[in-house]
């Protein structure tokens, strides 16, 4: 995905993206061990994705307002 379609999503959506995106990297993992991976360039992708996610969502909890 795009950083733009990551920037357009609310924190809860990111955290859900991130979670599924960690699930993806783990299945591809296992796949990669059990020599059943056929698209390897996907765990990079996938890899890149989750420090997209990680960084969109830090900055949007950053620029939210503190409340005390």
């Amino acid at each position: 995905m795009k950083a733009a379609e990551f920037r357009d999503m609310s924190l809860d959506q990111l955290d859900d993206q991130l979670l599924k995106l960690k699930k993806e990297q783990f299945n591809l993992r296992f796949q990669g061990a059990s020599g059943q991976l056929e698209n390897t360039a996907r765990v990079r992708e996938v890899r890149r994705d989750i420090a997209r996610v990680m960084t969109i969502a830090r900055e949007k909890r950053s620029a939210a307002p503190k409340s005390a």
